[in-house]
């Protein structure tokens, strides 16, 4: 056995189906699942052949038993209407520590795949601080990213930086042309002040049409490419973004490249990109668009505008340049959106339709994180910034420590605080399904019990222990290990691997989520159940040891999955 023992077991099952199905002369294929606790590792359902062979489902498993099996599993046994496929416990202990101890600490990951992923998340535009309602975009791309690299795809985790339009352009007029009140200059982090800024010049311009004309004049500067005012724009935008950066930072989350969007007018790709549209497009009072109804789509949402009645760009046209460089530079583009972006990614998609471009990125769409009291919007000022609960999280996190544990330092307490504060956020957003919404409750996202990063994070911390105690013990014997709860926990061991996979493929991080939250109850129900220090012989407390190494991996590797550290002590 190799890397992925719960795959390579299933794929000699599935060889002992085929041979089935050769021996009973049927030629529907039947499905292979995972068989209930106690009844071996698979089970094969003799339903489908039922009519074909004129007999009843239990008749079919009696004979379909006979077939004999290729090692390691034993001998068929029918039960009912199902065919099962069982390994002795011994062999299945030695297969499954095998396959850890080959792995080591990358036990998890799977071979490299050539396919080049271009991931795109987070891409908030620079005019403020990251605040919790766009929060789940950096933590589900960031984990996402963490997936697909233990799955084997080389990945380029990107940040697009919307620095032009009217919002861009309209905190530079502000930072420009407003005075600071005493409370915008006491304010140290230049991206909450340059929001205070941005909301009193968002207020003027519902009050001042003339305002309106100043900044449509700007944007017209800017895509007609003064490079001047492109600069101080970028300058203003760059001072946000260092500060959205440096948050995302705090929580493990960092990017391999940023893509400026006004690089796409300053190189020509827009201008290209408008030329190439034209011919296919309709006029309406100056401004040009495409007619998208052929492709699914009906009334305004039909209509695709892409240059204004001044001859300048929109956002859609800016957004089809970059997919067209993303193309270059990829063989497969995901971008993780908000749900409310749905319909422009339509109009994106079918637009590459009517162009002949036989691609289009993945999209991953998640429901945005709200308070109880609604949704979160910067420009009306309702929001609670990330930075802000970063800090809240490790405080709180910080009042736990030190009441569990007076014994430690007080540097050593805000070190393990920091670790758990941190992955408690992480945690209680990429733990929920990405199309559900989340309301955001203290109460839930500091919960220190049950299905929690703390949790988890104490259940590794425990293993580490365990095995610090132990000090250097060898494998032991593997084939000992016959406890039903070490034969469960080894079959959880089993199947992480393929369980990473899988998720990494069908982009669902919440699967790894919920399988580590599983995994940490198998590993204390282990620890309550089967002493490793004071086991006898010390060939078993070593071959439990051993197992106990290899759920602290499993751990570990599943939290990092999730971008949460694993510590070796809380």
């Amino acid at each position: 056995m190799g890397h992925d023992p719960w795959s390579e077991l299933r794929d000699v099952a599935e060889g002992v189906r085929r041979s089935i199905e050769t021996a009973l002369h049927v030629t529907t294929p039947g499905t292979l699942e995972e068989a209930p606790e106690g009844r071996g590792l698979f089970a094969l359902a003799t339903h489908p052949w039922a009519k074909a062979l004129k007999a009843s489902p239990a008749e079919i498993a009696s004979r379909a038993a006979r077939v004999r099996p290729a090692p390691p599993f034993e001998p068929l046994r029918a039960e009912g209407p199902y065919i099962n496929f069982q390994v002795n416990a011994a062999s299945f202990s030695e297969i499954v520590l095998a396959s850890v101890r080959l792995m080591g600490d990358r036990y998890g990951t799977s071979p490299a795949r050539t396919e080049r992923v271009l991931l795109e998340h987070t891409s908030v535009n620079p005019t403020g601080p990251l605040h919790v309602g766009r929060a789940r975009n950096p933590l589900l791309g960031d984990s996402l990213g963490r997936l697909l690299r233990y799955a084997g795809h080389p990945v380029q985790r990107e940040y697009y930086v919307n620095d032009i339009g009217k919002q861009m352009v309209l905190l530079y007029w502000a930072v420009t042309n407003l005075k600071p009140t005493p409370e915008d200059e006491a304010e140290e982090r230049i991206e909450r002040r340059y929001v205070r800024l941005y909301q009193r010049a968002n207020a003027l311009l519902e009050k001042e049409p003339a305002l309106g004309k100043e900044i449509e004049s700007l944007i017209d500067r800017f895509e007609g490419g003064d490079g001047q005012l492109t600069r101080a724009i970028r300058a203003v935008g760059d001072g946000v973004l260092h500060r959205i950066v440096a948050v995302l930072t705090r929580l493990g989350i960092t990017f391999d490249s940023f893509f400026w969007e006004s690089d796409l007018i300053l190189d020509g790709s827009v201008h290209r990109v408008i030329e190439r549209l034209l011919p296919l497009s309709k006029e309406e009072d100056g401004a040009h668009y495409l007619d998208l109804s052929g492709f699914g789509l009906e009334g305004d949402a039909a209509k695709y505008f892409f240059v204004t009645r001044r001859g300048t760009s929109l956002y859609t046209t800016r957004d089809l340049a970059y997919h067209l460089r993303k193309m270059e530079r990829c063989d497969r583009a995901i971008n993780v959106l908000g749900e409310d972006q749905k319909l422009s990614f339509q109009r994106l998609k079918a637009t590459f339709q009517l162009m002949g471009i036989d691609w289009a990125p993945e999209t991953i769409y998640y429901a945005f994180v709200s308070l109880p009291e609604g949704r979160m919007s910067t420009r009306k000022g309702i929001v609670v910034y990330v930075d802000d609960l970063i800090d809240e999280a490790i405080e709180r996190a910080f009042a736990e420590v030190s009441r569990r544990r007076e014994d430690l330092s007080e540097p050593r307490r805000r070190a393990i605080a920091e670790t758990i504060g941190l992955g408690a956020l992480r945690y209680n957003i990429v733990r929920v399904q990405a199309e559900k919404a989340i309301t955001f409750r203290w109460e839930d996202a500091l919960n220190f019990e049950g299905n929690s990063a703390p949790f988890l994070q104490y259940a590794h911390a425990r293993a580490c222990s365990i095995l610090a105690k132990a000090g250097d013990l060898s494998p032991g014997e593997p084939r000992l290990l016959l406890h039903p709860q070490e034969q469960r926990l080894l079959r959880w061991i089993a199947k992480f691997p393929s369980t990473v996979r899988d998720a990494a493929d069908s982009r669902r991080v919440h699967v790894v989520a919920s399988f580590a939250s599983d995994f940490a109850s198998q590993f204390n129900q282990f620890y309550r159940d089967c002493p490793v220090l004071t086991a006898e012989p010390p060939a078993l407390r070593d071959a439990r040891a051993s197992l106990v190494d290899a759920a602290r991996i499993v751990l570990h590797n599943g939290l990092d999955c999730l971008g949460v550290t694993a510590p070796t002590e809380m």
